[in-house]
């Protein structure tokens, strides 16, 4: 049985919080890949807890739906031995009126050392961060159109678990651009890696100045397939079109769904699909590119989630000591994996 890597334990992660990606610097991203490329291997053991956060406790702010980001979060906490507490919106005080900050100085009190927050408002976690210093440690689950950098790092991952490098890949972001958190994300993230990001989208659904991000704005579907190394899928926001910004669905699905066709006839051969979820089937993409484990990464998407989430929570709140007996554990791990190797 192969031996798992070393955890990362150098001096280059100094943050208490992770709340955009645009000033995640190269190397620290390196880190927290390294560090989930660690934790990837603790998530294919039958059993999975290792004690790194034991007597932590995160809490789940989550103000809007969700079902990866936040079970995710939840499983990368109790992987850690960490206590996870979702919070409810819907029967908690803030339907009595509370304040977000209230809410927040409520469970500070409690002696909560992480809070993971999901907002509609961009910049409620610089608000958090502002508010808490470094009292308690603030991972931003996606706020307003802003950014959501953990989506950023798990599709990052799940590239280069399958690629190695994406310097110089075409990277084709499809989809609803103007409301979509997780483009910019991986905009920041996927340029900052060396890739050559394309954006397209009906003229109604591409923010303005886009491009000042480094990316290749297009409205034809064809040209910004061309050629393509990778094909990230977007979900159409129904929730956020009140402005009726396409003319019917039908439509967008006519112009821009990803079909098998348009995979073949433009993408490179060996093209690789994605998608965050959740997906509306048959409209951002047809059943052959989704379901297609050749080139489908979107599964894999998922499982990095939870790789990154506990790479982020280990290195915002893991002390030295927790990390050097994390090394200890980890080597008395492959010690006894290689015994048992011998004994066979």
């Amino acid at each position: 049985m192969a031996s798992h890597p070393p955890l990362i334990t150098t001096d280059t992660w100094k943050r208490r919080h992770v709340i955009d990606s645009a000033s995640l610097s190269y190397e620290e991203v390196q880190e927290v890949l390294k560090t989930a490329k660690s934790f990837s291997h603790i998530l294919s053991r039958p059993v999975k807890k290792i004690p790194t956060l034991r007597g932590k406790v995160v809490v789940n702010m989550f103000y809007e739906n969700s079902t990866r980001t936040r079970t995710s979060f939840e499983l990368a906490a109790q992987y850690l031995s960490a206590d996870a507490i979702n919070f409810s919106v819907s029967t908690s005080s803030v339907k009595k009126g509370e304040s977000l900050i209230d809410t927040a100085e409520t469970l500070a009190a409690m002696g909560t050392d992480a809070v993971v927050i999901r907002h509609a408002s961009s910049g409620v976690c610089q608000q958090l961060v502002h508010y808490f210093g470094d009292r308690i440690s603030v991972l931003n689950a996606g706020d307003g159109y802003h950014d959501h950098p953990t989506q950023g790092l798990l599709d990052l991952f799940s590239l280069m678990e399958r690629l190695d490098t994406i310097q110089g890949k075409k990277i084709t972001i499809v989809g609803d651009i103007l409301h979509s958190r997780v483009a910019r994300s991986n905009i920041h993230l996927l340029k900052l890696f060396g890739a050559e990001v394309h954006v397209v989208a009906p003229s109604t659904l591409l923010p303005l100045h886009i491009e000042s991000l480094g990316c290749i704005a297009h409205t034809n579907i064809e040209t910004a397939l061309q050629d393509a190394d990778v094909v990230m899928c977007l979900r159409m926001q129904m929730e956020r079109q009140q402005a009726g910004l396409i003319p019917a669905l039908r439509e967008y699905i006519r112009f821009y769904s990803i079909t098998q066709e348009r995979l073949e006839k433009f993408c490179k051969p060996d093209v690789l699909v994605m998608h965050p979820g959740p997906m509306n089937r048959g409209v951002e993409i047809a059943r052959e590119g989704s379901d297609n484990r050749e080139i489908s990464l979107i599964t894999n998407q998922v499982t990095s989630g939870v790789a990154i989430r506990m790479a982020l929570l280990y290195l915002c709140l893991s002390t030295p000591a927790d990390r050097s007996g994390l090394e200890r554990f980890q080597a008395n791990l492959n010690e006894r994996s290689h015994e048992r190797t011998l004994a066979v």
